[in-house]
């Protein structure tokens, strides 16, 4: 899921033709810095993904953020090479097959980076975060998603959560609050169905939308590792607790919670339905942020009456209102066997310090460290997704990333058959651990 809207985070789609699978370098495509290195002493090439036609802004900070590098490193010069995202899958699957990994470049969590992490490709990073207090700037949660028994291989730059947005003047005019308990949610629920009014958007063909609301709820009824440790094997997903989740999801379903018609709608035909006012509440990754406080296409009086909630607390259950269905985007990585590792790992460092203090301003995207936000001059709403990702107890990643890719599709399939009443809360925890199972 995050694969597909996240690395879709705020992501924030990248697009340009596949020319070729090299690509091309910074010099001929992209303004980047890359040039005569013969007065330097240690030559970095690394290798990213923010092109300066599709990404521009990233693109510049980057640029920036390399030439502060080189003037606090004399000596040290950074070679860039700039691919399109599919280019840069397509060529680092290439390159690591021989070994020739650049010295420094981008990974995705989980499960992407798993193969590279298993073939010794990537080095381990825990010196690095031990140094300045680096570890501690990160949000709780998101360096884990880089993490493989105990060491850490990547460093994350972007990261969201999922709010449930809502529709502040749909809420006033049928006299709700923003519910501090699911009971309460469910009433808010039950009043705007029983006045014709949708509410919740969802597009639930694309399936981690509606995997979202299982992951909040198995988190509400089971806490932060119920879920982690069913996909992980050190647990269950018959786990009484995950079993109750998907008993929810079908007592939303009865309730008419959702939308018509969703288990067949995108997540693009739900995002128009809240966008069209068509319904009151949206599940969704902060990415969407922007389109409720910047965008121009966006009317005004909509994008001032949008506000969010966190995932309601479940009565008698384990988890915590300031615990996240989220996850990081792209982090970077250090090649295990770079000629000039040391200083490779100096620059991810500094970088990620950086890039930390401005992406959110200047590019509209949410770091993986913490944000003053008293320092930033962004919209309320951001700031308040700023405000809840720097208190937050922990964000668990979604649940398909964290899978390999044979029992992410049978994840994603029993959503849909959960959300479209074609499967019991039994058998779909039951069908999960056959596939778990199999890959054991």
């Amino acid at each position: 899921m995050l694969k597909k809207a996240f690395t879709a985070l705020f992501t924030v789609s990248l697009a340009l033709v596949m020319t070729a699978c090299g690509g091309s370098n910074a010099t001929e495509s992209d303004g980047g810095t890359t040039g005569d290195t013969s007065n330097g002493s240690v030559t970095i090439d690394f290798m990213h993904l923010w092109p300066a036609g599709s990404s521009a802004e990233q693109n510049r900070i980057v640029n920036d953020i390399i030439t502060q590098f080189e003037e606090a490193n004399p000596g040290v010069k950074v070679v860039q090479e700039v691919l399109d995202n599919e280019q840069y899958k397509n060529k680092l699957q290439v390159v690591s097959s021989s070994n020739q990994l650049p010295d420094v470049g981008m990974t995705w969590a989980a499960g992407f980076m798993e193969p590279y992490v298993k073939g010794n490709l990537f080095a381990s990073l825990n010196d690095t975060l031990d140094q300045d207090g680096l570890r501690e700037r990160f949000v709780a949660g998101t360096l884990e998603a880089y993490s493989t028994d105990g060491e850490f291989y990547g460093l994350p730059l972007e990261l969201n959560i999922a709010p449930i947005f809502y529709n502040k003047a749909i809420f006033a005019e049928h006299g709700l609050e923003v519910p501090e308990t699911y009971e309460e949610f469910l009433t808010v629920v039950e009043t705007l169905a029983g006045n014709g009014v949708a509410p919740i958007a969802l597009g639930n063909r694309d399936r981690w939308t509606g995997s979202l609301w299982y992951m909040y709820l198995a988190d509400r009824f089971g806490g932060a590792e119920a879920l982690n440790s069913a996909i992980d094997r050190s647990g269950s997903f018959e786990n009484p607790a995950l079993v109750d989740a998907a008993a929810e999801i079908t007592n939303l379903v009865n309730m008419n919670a959702f939308n018509r018609g969703f288990n067949g709608l995108s997540n693009e035909e739900a995002k128009a339905e809240f966008l069209n006012e068509g319904a009151a509440m949206y599940l969704i990754g902060s990415w969407e942020v922007p389109n409720f406080t910047t965008n121009e296409q966006i009317p005004q009086e909509f994008r001032d009456n949008v506000g969010f909630f966190k995932f309601p607390m479940v009565e008698g259950g384990a988890g915590n209102v300031d615990s996240w269905v989220g996850g990081p985007g792209v982090g970077l990585f250090v090649a295990e066997n770079s000629d000039v590792k040391e200083e490779a790992k100096a620059f991810v460092k500094f970088f990620a310090e950086q890039w930390g203090e401005q992406a959110v301003e200047n590019a509209g995207v949410i770091p993986g460290t913490q944000v003053d936000t008293a320092a930033v001059d962004l919209p309320d709403l951001f700031i308040e997704v700023l405000d809840e990702l720097n208190g937050a107890s922990n964000i668990t990643l979604f649940a398909d990333v964290q899978m390999s890719s044979g029992v992410a599709e049978t994840h994603l399939n029993m959503i849909q058959s959960l959300f479209g009443n074609e499967v019991t809360p039994e058998d779909f925890a039951k069908k999960h651990e056959e596939a778990l199972a199999s890959e054991e």
